[in-house]
């Protein structure tokens, strides 16, 4: 081979090694993505161990993990009224590795927080929803009421007296209480609590007088029939899992109406292909068997696969915000 021959072969095999090198490194994140995920996902609760969403997150963490290949960690990260846990997943890395689950304080938290260090329709990703929660108007066993019309009659004669235990500012067992103590026209002694697991523990044991809560939460020791009173669900119809506990729409507080709703979300970033990783995992887990009989348990259901998107999930929140927005403004609630 001659010297022009050599050189032309060597600048053939330095473009063809270049252009090798280019290939690999444009697959790179491609095939980063692919693999993903290859360590275990963190699921951050904003709420205490044995509160409703908590129990919501363990039930699905499972079944995800399943789909995925890789295990689905739950942590707690409780505090100021559920929005520790937001602004941690929103500030973590756009990987996929940490991901939130919260019900519907994502919708109300703009209105009841004068600061809030993220906003939920801007610094994150949407998965999916997952489920409407109906809740449930409650007593301790030994209240003096023995159905809602004593109850009313008791309330508005000894107002100064009851108490109203929630799960903490900003809890939707704090607007459920707020939402029935407006509609009946009096001012109750509220008592907020690090979590719903923590209030209801409380009100079974006698220290405070009415919680509302969710069925997640109140379904096993509303059917044991040992431990509390239920005097009505805040659905429009009643429940098929529980058909004999009137709504309190029934009974006269008509319109009441609050069902909590679940999303998972990741921080803003997460790359799309990791995004539709986590919804397909999700979808799979709110078909699981076992998951169908939690939630059958516990008196509620999955929302509809249509609603299991990113899409529905972003435009529902956007929604909400709106309408629990007018709500707290008219109500005049701050948290902070």
């Amino acid at each position: 081979m001659n010297a022009a021959a050599t050189k032309t072969w060597k600048l053939k095999a330095l473009i063809a090694a270049s252009a090798g090198a280019c290939l690999l490194a444009a697959a790179s994140p491609a095939a980063a993505q692919a693999a993903w995920p290859d360590k275990p996902v963190v699921m951050v609760v904003p709420y205490s161990a044995g509160g409703p969403t908590d129990v919501v997150a363990r039930m699905l963490a499972v079944p995800m993990g399943k789909s995925l290949g890789q295990t689905v960690v739950v942590e707690n990260t409780v505090g100021a009224g559920g929005t520790i846990a937001p602004t941690r997943v929103a500030k973590a890395a756009p990987n996929g590795y940490t991901i939130l689950i919260h019900h519907m304080g994502m919708a109300t938290a703009p209105a009841l927080y004068k600061k809030l260090n993220y906003d939920p329709l801007k610094d994150f990703e949407y998965i999916g929803q997952v489920m409407d929660v109906p809740m449930t108007l409650l007593s301790r066993k030994d209240f003096p009421a023995n159905n809602f019309k004593e109850l009313l009659a008791y309330v508005k004669t000894n107002k100064d007296k009851v108490s109203l235990a929630n799960a903490g500012i900003g809890a939707v067992s704090q607007l459920c209480g707020m939402l029935f103590a407006h509609q009946i026209g009096v001012q109750l002694t509220t008592v907020p609590y690090k979590g719903a697991g923590p209030a209801l523990n409380d009100l079974m044991g006698g220290q405070v007088d009415l919680l509302c809560d969710q069925t997640t939460q109140t379904a096993p020791v509303i059917k044991d029939g040992q431990r509390v009173k239920v005097f009505g669900v805040t659905t429009p119809k009643r429940l098929s899992s529980m058909p004999d506990i009137p709504t309190l729409d029934e009974q006269g507080l008509k319109g009441f109406d609050v069902k909590v709703w679940h999303g998972v979300y990741a921080p803003k970033g997460t790359p799309p292909a990791v995004i539709d990783k986590l919804n397909v995992a999700l979808r799979a887990a709110l078909q699981d068997d076992n998951v169908k009989k939690r939630f059958a348990e516990l008196s509620t259901e999955a929302v509809p696969m249509e609603k299991v998107t990113p899409e529905a999930l972003r435009s529902h929140l956007a929604a909400e915000i709106e309408k629990w927005g007018k709500v707290i403004r008219a109500a005049g609630v701050q948290a902070d």
